[in-house]
């Protein structure tokens, strides 16, 4: 997988966090996610899974797939 998708896909759920008024940690506990991990995937870090994708997405009131809009967009 290339580092450039994961890094536009960080965009994203940054984007749609900060959207949302949602703190890495608020984020990282309505996901049941690590507070950490949320911040690798906004740097690009960590190639998630589909799973934590629709953690993420739930998390964010959002379609997973306006999550892959944004990354075609190429924010």
């Amino acid at each position: 997988m290339s580092k450039n998708i994961q890094k536009r896909f960080g965009r994203a759920v940054k984007r749609k966090r900060l959207e949302a008024g949602l703190s890495q940690e608020k984020l990282a506990e309505q996901a049941k996610l690590h507070r950490t991990y949320i911040g690798m995937i906004e740097r690009g870090e960590k190639n998630i899974t589909l799973g934590n994708i629709e953690k993420l997405s739930k998390a964010l009131k959002t379609q997973i797939s306006e999550l892959f809009v944004m990354v075609q967009e190429k924010i």
